[in-house]
């Protein structure tokens, strides 16, 4: 008899590469690149090391992953790792993590500042309140979006992941071959030379690991991409290789078109500034809608993958109600009630967000990073378990069962360090609530289990 609760296999290969890039690749690389060069005293070559060293987190630890999807049948994506090779008591936890908190505080906060973006591409100087409605309405909009047609919301990440490349490439293009005359450092700012930073270098790692998250969101549509076990661990890998090409080489013709003092200097407007000298007047307005696209790509991506995490779960009878929860409709081939769930627990956070941001309680930090640093303490549990397979023989390859994880480690305790030094006190406490969530879902499961004896 056919499983009603199975879901059927819409997306190809493309589509699971996209959601990688398409997530990956937002608005975060526009701005980052004047951070890191003030980290490396301007030094290119410093900079190039330190978004490969950054990528590797990704790149290993996407390696790493698929050794657990190809060993994996169903739905959850990281779930069903947990599930399998950890317990399903810590699928459980992992997934309410996942559930109430992960995908909702990205998708909350990025909503947000895809809000600020098309503010300043009107021209209209928004307050929070502004700010904080349109992201409710953005992120609104795309679980509509992702509910009605999960087709669109496809063809959506498909268009953006492409779309969002076209600024970055031509930038580095443009940047690679510019020999123009040298750009001027504005009036009024004391410029920012190059120097010597020892040591200091390693700083820049914590920010540019943020710039790379959202990849291992691509994992929860496994069950849904047609021939999953080849397909899956080929996007884990073109995906994230293809996030640091375009970094590196936008980063390069950045630096090539206006030089590391102008970028240091002027922070974040630099890339205004490329946008002039490439299109005239009218380049900064154009450059502020592709990176509206960009951003608004990541909100479609985040949303398509929080939709299916509340039935995710109840497929496994890790949530209350899971039969209800676990149906899927036959006309949208989702569950309705997983993705209410989802957008009501993004809009709740929203609120959140709003009293954080409007208190300044975060100095500067979000609940997204946050979010994102305790995920990574997660993901460190799997990458144990592929050394531990691969000391029992399971996993032949050095490079898969050692390199890789090793490796995957190491980007993981860049990103947990690097939180903890931008706030220390309020991360620690918000990885102790995580873990309280974690620990009532783990609690749930084996409660719901005690009852069946």
């Amino acid at each position: 008899m056919e499983n009603k609760n199975k879901q059927n296999e819409h997306y190809g290969l493309f589509t699971a590469t996209a959601m990688i890039i398409g997530i990956v690749i937002g608005s975060g690389i526009f701005f980052k690149v004047d951070d890191v060069l003030k980290y490396t005293g301007g030094s290119v070559g410093l900079g190039i090391l330190v978004f490969v060293i950054g990528a590797l987190s990704i790149i290993f630890g996407s390696l790493t992953l698929t050794e657990l999807s190809v060993r994996t049948e169903g739905p959850g994506g990281i779930i069903s790792y947990f599930e399998h090779f950890i317990s399903p008591r810590a699928a459980s936890g992992f997934g309410w993590f996942q559930t109430f908190i992960y995908f909702p505080t990205i998708n909350a906060v990025i909503s947000w500042v895809a809000a600020i973006y098309i503010f300043l591409f009107l021209g209209y100087k928004a307050s929070l309140e502004a700010q904080i409605g349109l992201g409710f309405l953005i992120f609104t909009f795309f679980y509509g979006i992702n509910i009605l047609s999960y087709k669109l919301g496809g063809y959506i990440q498909n268009a953006v992941a492409v779309i969002k490349l076209i600024p970055l490439i031509a930038i580095a293009i443009a940047g690679i071959f510019y020999h123009g005359q040298s750009v001027a450092i504005p009036e009024g700012m004391k410029m920012i030379g190059k120097t010597q930073v020892g040591l200091g270098w390693l700083a820049a790692l914590a920010p540019i690991a943020f710039s790379y998250d959202g990849w291992v969101v691509s994992v929860n549509i496994t069950n849904e991409v047609k021939n999953s076990k080849r397909n899956m661990p080929l996007a884990l890998f073109i995906g994230p290789l293809t996030v640091l090409s375009v970094y590196i080489l936008y980063f390069v013709g950045l630096n090539n078109m206006l030089g590391s003092e102008y970028i240091m200097t002027t922070g974040n407007e630099a890339v205004n500034k490329a946008g002039e000298i490439m299109l005239g007047g009218s380049g900064t307005k154009l450059l502020l809608f592709f990176i509206v696209i960009s951003v608004l790509g990541v909100v479609n991506g985040m949303t398509l993958g929080s939709i299916r995490m509340p039935w995710s779960l109840a497929s496994k009878n890790m949530l209350p109600d899971s039969q209800k929860i676990a149906k899927l409709h036959p006309k949208y081939e989702l569950s309705l009630p997983s993705a209410l769930i989802a957008y009501i627990t993004a809009a709740l956070w929203m609120l959140l967000h709003y009293l954080t941001t409007k208190s300044g309680i975060l100095k500067g930090s979000d609940i997204s990073e946050i979010a994102i640093v305790f995920s990574y303490i997660c993901y460190m549990l799997l990458y144990i378990k592929v050394l531990s397979l691969r000391k029992q023989g399971d996993i032949k390859s050095l490079f898969k069962g050692v390199i890789c994880p090793v490796l995957g480690l190491a980007g993981s305790l860049i990103i947990l360090v690097g939180g903890l030094i931008s706030n220390p006190f309020y991360v620690a406490c918000f990885i102790i609530f995580c873990g309280l969530v974690c620990l009532s879902g783990a609690l749930y499961y084996k409660g719901r289990s005690a009852k069946k004896y």
